[in-house]
């Protein structure tokens, strides 16, 4: 083709612009093809890596809430006991109102080695209030116990599982309340009825 083009440059001017149009061509397809390379590793590398502010609109139960604009998020790598079902399950959600009532401005952290959303479409992250972590904060006053899904560890699994392992040394929350409370970080919380509080 480059030979082609040579020959046409020294021909009559309309050869010399389909020429010249196909070199434009190529030199557009590159440039639109960097770009997409670019914006496909930039996606990659900040999946699930966000961080947005966020208004709490209310506390659903101890390990969810609800934003304002209607996003729901559920406290990654931490689970709470269920409300009027399990042991310790209202004090949990009302820990969790006392942390982030309605109208705290919070800092919502998603962790690229998760899940970003759950089977409820509920976002999973990390929420933070100022610099302090809500989900290591409820696992340290013992109203939520550490679950790694499916075994995944997140960013900070370390510091949630010396808060869990704290917690229920000092007997703290549901540790201190909760006779059949187990501690299994990689199963759901659970502290058994709310009939069998010690």
């Amino acid at each position: 083709m480059a030979t082609k083009c040579a020959k046409l440059r020294t021909q009559a001017a309309p050869l010399r612009s389909v020429c010249d149009s196909r070199v434009i061509s190529r030199r557009l397809a590159v440039v639109l093809l960097t770009g997409l390379v670019a914006l496909v590793a930039f996606a990659f590398l900040s999946r699930g890596n966000s961080s947005k502010n966020a208004v709490v609109a209310r506390v659903i139960d101890g390990d969810t809430i609800e934003l304002v604009g209607g996003q729901r998020v559920r406290l990654v790598q931490i689970d709470t006991p269920e409300k009027r079902v399990e042991c310790y399950g209202d004090e949990a959600s009302a820990l969790t109102r006392r942390l982030i009532p309605a109208g705290t401005h919070v800092r919502i952290e998603q962790d690229p080695k998760l899940d970003q959303v759950d089977w409820y479409r509920r976002q999973l992250a990390y929420v933070w209030k100022g610099d302090e972590n809500v989900n290591v904060m409820l696992v340290r006053d013992g109203a939520a116990g550490v679950w790694f899904f499916d075994g995944r560890r997140g960013r900070y699994s370390e510091e949630l599982l010396s808060a869990a392992e704290q917690a229920q040394a000092d007997r703290k929350g549901l540790w201190g309340s909760c006779p059949l409370a187990r501690f299994n970080p990689t199963e759901s919380m659970s502290s058994g009825p709310p009939s069998a509080r010690g």
